[in-house]
């Protein structure tokens, strides 16, 4: 297979959304979200396609890369770093709240992910899986899964 494809008049473009909701306990957490947008791909009987996975809230972020232990604790520990929750009167939007450095981790771990749907599948490369990056957790939020393809 070259990778081209002649298009038809009898191609019709399919659209599926689906919120998932999360309630972290903690503050801060990643969750592995791979299996719950696997499972919306197989919902929409989208073959080839994109799948947007999108934080709908300003202190959570969607982003992908390895599921490995010792990488999150690399990332909580660099993440504190560059925007500590502590004190959190050193920041001029935590009057009457603490979470600005929630604000802060979203914006560098990034909104959403676009993954390409191929036969069916998630087209990852190696070691890929999607992640729900929570930031100032201990309410519910929710996240959008939108696929569009045929």
């Amino acid at each position: 297979m070259d990778g081209t494809r002649k298009d038809t008049k009898y191609s019709t473009m399919k659209s599926y959304r689906k919120e998932l909701w999360f309630n972290v306990p903690s503050r801060r957490a990643f969750i592995n979200i791979t299996p719950d947008v696997e499972e919306c791909l197989a919902e929409s009987g989208i073959q080839e396609g994109l799948v947007l996975v999108n934080a709908m809230h300003i202190t959570a972020s969607v982003f992908i890369n390895d599921d490995e232990s010792g990488l999150h604790r690399d990332y909580e520990t660099w993440l504190e770093k560059l925007a500590p929750h502590e004190p959190v009167s050193g920041y001029h939007h935590n009057v009457g709240e603490d979470n600005a450095d929630a604000h802060m981790k979203r914006q560098i771990m990034g909104r959403e992910s676009v993954i390409a749907v191929t036969r069916g599948k998630l087209d990852f490369g190696t070691w890929e899986q999607i992640f729900y990056g929570e930031f100032d957790g201990q309410r519910k939020k929710k996240v959008l899964v939108k696929i569009i393809g045929e």
